[in-house]
């Protein structure tokens, strides 16, 4: 399995590819940063972002592109460009039919560090250990969407598993339904009268 992860952000959007499967190692395949200028029209900045993903998926062609769910902040400014960018990250991904997962980045740390509330220093340490690094990869960006491809790689098999049973409890209450609405359909039509057969005259 081959996952983008993508770390949204205005100024500072990371990527990672890390490919592998749950209970083996893993493997960078590649990891960076997509900049913007600060002081450009956000239009341009947005284009920008999907020009550099677009870029990324055409050189990584991954399988999956897993992005940072968006949560509340005090900052709502800061929100803004992050929601903006994740958009932006589900849109070139989806454009291609490429399926994209959100986590958030308590699922994130939780998954990497076992710590729901790890902060950044943990989150690169365990990046790095985990993908056999000589060093933190830097910014914490880029880490960050290393962190969001691992988790996704080790959460998707769960994922898979209960998606599957979530669709044949579905599938058996409809076949259910179905069958108690034509036993239903049957009770109420009224009894075939059975033909009288003529006489026949000498």
């Amino acid at each position: 399995m081959r996952v983008l992860g993508v770390d949204p952000g205005l100024t500072r959007c990371g990527v990672g590819v890390v490919e592998g499967v749950a209970g083996r190692p893993l493997a960078l395949r590649g990891v960076g940063v997509v900049r913007t200028p600060a002081d450009a029209e956000l239009g341009l900045r947005l284009v920008a972002i999907e020009q550099g993903i677009e870029q990324w998926l055409d050189e990584h062609e991954p399988e999956f592109v897993a992005v940072e769910r968006v949560f509340s902040q005090h900052n709502v400014r800061t929100v803004m460009g992050t929601a903006q960018a994740s958009a932006v990250a589900m849109l070139c991904a989806s454009r291609r039919g490429i399926p994209v997962a959100l986590h958030t980045p308590s699922e994130v740390k939780a998954a990497v560090t076992g710590n729901g509330r790890a902060d950044k220093a943990q989150v690169g340490a365990m990046v790095t250990r985990l993908l056999r690094l000589d060093a933190p990869p830097k910014p914490a960006d880029a880490a960050d969407a290393l962190a969001l491809a691992i988790c996704h790689i080790w959460r998707a098999p769960a994922q898979n598993r209960l998606q599957q049973a979530v669709t044949e409890n579905r599938l058996q209450q409809a076949a259910a339904r179905n069958r108690l609405q034509q036993a239903a359909a049957e009770r109420r039509q009224p009894p075939a009268q059975p033909h009288a057969s003529k006489g026949r005259t000498a």
